[in-house]
C-alpha cells in the first residue's frame, strides 16, 4: 500500500493501526447483510481447503462473528477469570485475533466499536469487545473452541497431528481432542517452526511430485550467470580432504564467476588448501585464504565469508563445509534453479540418519525428530522442504545478507546462523530430488597416522573404497567377464588404485621397522622365518583389522569367481606383510611353497619406473609373471601345484603386499 507499518512491530505492538486499515477496507460492505467477511493475518497462515468448505462449517455455528481461539489468554492473562466457561476438555477458550469470519455489519460494527490507538494491541482490543456480554450476545459473537474452522498452534503442539498420504505425499491437519480438520491453519507466537513444517505438506506442496520444486524457478542465462563467492569451511581434521577439493574445483560452473574464500583453523589441512588456492587463484575471480596461523575462531572465520561476498558483491554466498563431499558437479547450478533466499542439498553420513538438517526444534532451540526426518534423509520423499537448521553446505542469496548473524550467546554459529534467519523469517529449503553429496565421517580420524584416510575403512567405506579401489575392479565381478591367466590357474586383477599403493608404502616406510630377513623372527611364534624376507606385518602399523575387512569385502569375491567351489566366509589370514626388495638389501626370494590355501601378491609400484626386474616365476609351469602392475593383484594356489620364487631387483626398489589367505 506503500505506507510505512505504524505503531511498531507486527506482533501486537501496530495492532490499532491494523484494525483501522481493515475498518477502511470493510467500510464499503458495512450495511450488506449477506456479504461475509473473512480475515487472517497473512505470513502466518496456511489454507487447507477452499471457501466453500469453510462457509459450510461456518453456517454449522449459526454465529454473525467467529473468531479463532487459542490456549492462552493474551495479551492481558488476567482477562482470562472474565471469559465464558467452556466445557469440552482440551479445548481452547481463549480468543485470537490472528483469525475470524462473520458478516460485514458485525465486523464492521466490532472495528468501529472504539478508538484505537496504532500502536496498541488488536488482540487486547477484540477481547474486551468479546467480554462485553451484551456485545457478545448482540453481534452473536463465537469462539472456534474446538478448532473446526481454526487452529492455533502456539500451545496446542500435543493437540494436532499431522497425516501424510503415503503416494501422493498430501497430508491434513487434525486436532485430535475432537477429531477435526481444521481450514486455516495459524502459526501465532513461537509457533512458526512448526507452521513450517506442517506446511510443508498442507499447502498442496506435494500432490504425487513436488509440485514447490516447480515453482518460481530460475532460467540461468548463461552469457549473465550470477556471481558467488564459494566459502570452504575447514573446522575440524577430516578424512578424504584431498578428494573434497577436488569435488570443489569440477563444479560446473565458471571459475570467473566465483570468488573462492577458504577459512582453515585445522593446521593438518593448512598446506594442502594453501597448494589448492594458488594453483587455482588465477583462474577465479579472486582468491583469499585465512588458515589456522591466523588464529580466528570459527565465529570469525564465517563472518569474513560473508563479508567477502558483500564486498565482493556477490550475488550469492556458497558455504562448503570440508566434512561434505559433493557428488553431483551439477549441484550449484541446480541450487541456483530454486531461485531460494537459502537452499540447500540434503546430505548425510553414508548409510546413516546423521545429515545437515533438523526437521523440528526443541524448546531450547537444539535438535528434535520430526516425523518426516528418516523418509527425507532416505528419500523415501523426495522434493523440497522448508526447515528450522541447516549446516555444512548451503546457498544464500545477497537479499538475506542483511539478517546474518554467526553471534548467539549459547548457540555454536550455525545455530546462531539458522536463529538468525527464523527469526528474520528467511525460509531455508532443503532439497533431496538428486542424491548431491553426502557427510564423511570425522569420529576417530587420527591425524598422528601416516596417511590416515588408509585407516578409515570401517568409518567411511563408501569414501575408502572410491579413493583406494579402482573403478576396473566391479567390472571383473561380472559373469561375462574373462580374468587374464598369465600362468595356469594365476589370475591377475586390477583392485587398487594409485593412491592405495602410495599410501601403503608411505606407511610402511614411516614405520621403518623393517625385518632383518634373517630367519629370525620374534613377530612369529615360535620365532622362526623359513623364507625370510625384508617386511613389514601389518599388525605393527595398526592395520591387520582393516586388512582382513579388504579381503573379505574386496579379495574373497574375486576367488569365489576364479576357484568354484572354494568358499571360507570370512577368509582368513595369519600372515600379512609388505615386502621390500633392493639389489643391496634382499633382491629376490629362493623357490618356496606359500602356507596358504590361496596367496594374493598386490604390486605396490611400478615396474621399469621405480625398479627394474623383478617378478614371480612358478617353477612346475616354467612361467614368469615379471611385468607386473601397479595395483594389480595375482592369486595363486599356495600350496602343492604352484612352487615359486622372486625373481631379482636390479634396480631401484620394488613393494609388494603379500596375503596366506586361509592358511
Amino acid at each position: 500500500m506503500d505506507e510505512e507499518w505504524k505503531g511498531g512491530d507486527m506482533n501486537g505492538l501496530g495492532g490499532g493501526y491494523k484494525i483501522r486499515l481493515l475498518r477502511e477496507a470493510v467500510e464499503p460492505f458495512k450495511d450488506e447483510k449477506n456479504t461475509i467477511i473473512l480475515f487472517t493475518d497473512s505470513y502466518d497462515v496456511v489454507f487447507t481447503t477452499g471457501l466453500k468448505d469453510i462457509y459450510r462449517k461456518f453456517k454449522e455455528f449459526g454465529a454473525r462473528v467467529l473468531f479463532s481461539a487459542e490456549k492462552f489468554c493474551w495479551p492481558d492473562k488476567k482477562l482470562a477469570k472474565q471469559y465464558p466457561p467452556v466445557s469440552e476438555a482440551n479445548a481452547s477458550p481463549y480468543l485470537n485475533s490472528g483469525a475470524f469470519i462473520g458478516y460485514a455489519p458485525e465486523i464492521y460494527s466490532i472495528l468501529s466499536a472504539e478508538e484505537i490507538k496504532d500502536d496498541d494491541d488488536d488482540q487486547r482490543y477484540y477481547t474486551k469487545i468479546f467480554l462485553d456480554v451484551d456485545k457478545r450476545k448482540t453481534l452473536k459473537i463465537q469462539l472456534d473452541t474446538q478448532s473446526r474452522i481454526f487452529q492455533n498452534l502456539n500451545g496446542a503442539r500435543e493437540d494436532v497431528k499431522l497425516n501424510v498420504d503415503l503416494d501422493s505425499n498430501e497430508g491434513t491437519l487434525q486436532n485430535i481432542n475432537f477429531m477435526t480438520e481444521p481450514c486455516i491453519i495459524h502459526g501465532n507466537g513461537p509457533s512458526k517452526v512448526e507452521l513450517n513444517a506442517f506446511a510443508n505438506y498442507l499447502a498442496k506442496t506435494f500432490s504425487g511430485a513436488c509440485l514447490i520444486c516447480q515453482e518460481d524457478r530460475l532460467e540461468l542465462d548463461e552469457k549473465n550467470l550470477p556471481v558467488i563467492t564459494v566459502a570452504l569451511i575447514i573446522t575440524e581434521s577430516v578424512p578424504f580432504f584431498d578428494v573434497y577439493l577436488q569435488k570443489i574445483e569440477k563444479l560446473n560452473y565458471p571459475k570467473d564467476k566465483m570468488h573462492l574464500y577458504i577459512y582453515s583453523n585445522q593446521k593438518f589441512h593448512d598446506e594442502m588448501a594453501r597448494s589448492f588456492l594458488k594453483r587455482l587463484e588465477k583462474e577465479y575471480r579472486s582468491a583469499k585464504i585465512v588458515l589456522s596461523a591466523d588464529e580466528l575462531n570459527e565465529q570469525r572465520g564465517r563472518e569474513l565469508a560473508l563479508q567477502q561476498a558483500i564486498q565482493k558483491q556477490s550475488d550469492y554466498i556458497f558455504s562448503v563445509d570440508a566434512a561434505v563431499q559433493i557428488d553431483d558437479p551439477e549441484l550449484l547450478r541446480e541450487l541456483l534453479i530454486r531461485n531460494r533466499q537459502f537452499v540447500a542439498p540434503v546430505v548425510s553420513k553414508y548409510d546413516e540418519l546423521w545429515s545437515n538438517f533438523w526437521g523440528a526444534l526443541s524448546d531450547g532451540g537444539y535438535y528434535a525428530r520430526s516425523h518426516d526426518y528418516v523418509d527425507i534423509v532416505k528419500s523415501s520423499f523426495t522434493g523440497m522442504w522448508n526447515v528450522p537448521y541447516v549446516s555444512s553446505i548451503y546457498l544464500i542469496r545477497q537479499s538475506a545478507f542483511k539478517h546474518i548473524s554467526y553471534q548467539h550467546r549459547d548457540y555454536d554459529p550455525d545455530m546462531a546462523l539458522c536463529e538468525s534467519l527464523r527469526r528474520a523469517g528467511v525460509f531455508m529449503y532443503i532439497t533431496n530430488e538428486h542424491i548431491y553429496g553426502h557427510l564423511v565421517n570425522t569420529e576417530n580420524f587420527d591425524t598422528t597416522l601416516t596417511r590416515p584416510d588408509f585407516y578409515t575403512i570401517f568409518t567411511n567405506k563408501y569414501d575408502w573404497v572410491r579413493k583406494y579401489i579402482h573403478p576396473n575392479y566391479f567390472p571383473q565381478l561380472e559373469a561375462n567377464t574373462t580374468i587374464e591367466q598369465p600362468c595356469p590357474d594365476v589370475f591377475w586383477f586390477q583392485v587398487a588404485t594409485d593412491a592405495f599403493c602410495d599410501d601403503m608404502v608411505a606407511i610402511m616406510e614411516n614405520f621403518g621397522k623393517w625385518s632383518d630377513g634373517s630367519n629370525k623372527d620374534a613377530r612369529l611364534e615360535g620365532g622362526y622365518e623359513a623364507v625370510p624376507t625384508r617386511d613389514i606385518h601389518m599388525k605393527q602399523v595398526g592395520l591387520e583389522p582393516l586388512w582382513l575387512k579388504f579381503l573379505d569385502y574386496i579379495i574373497r569375491p574375486l576367488q569365489e569367481k576364479v576357484f568354484l567351489g572354494y568358499y571360507h566366509n570370512p577368509p582368513r589370514s595369519l600372515m600379512n606383510f609388505v615386502v621390500r626388495y633392493r639389489p643391496d638389501e634382499q633382491p629376490s626370494l629362493r623357490p618356496h611353497h606359500d602356507s596358504s590355501t590361496y596367496t594374493i601378491n598386490i604390486a605396490l609400484n611400478q615396474v621399469d619406473k621405480d625398479y627394474e626386474g623383478g617378478g614371480c616365476r612358478f617353477i612346475r609351469y616354467n612361467c614368469s609373471v615379471n611385468k607386473t602392475r601397479k595395483g594389480w593383484i595375482f592369486m595363486h594356489p599356495g600350496r602343492l601345484t604352484h612352487y615359486h620364487e622372486g625373481l631379482p631387483v636390479t634396480n631401484g626398489t620394488r613393494y609388494i603386499m603379500i596375503s596366506f589367505v586361509d592358511p
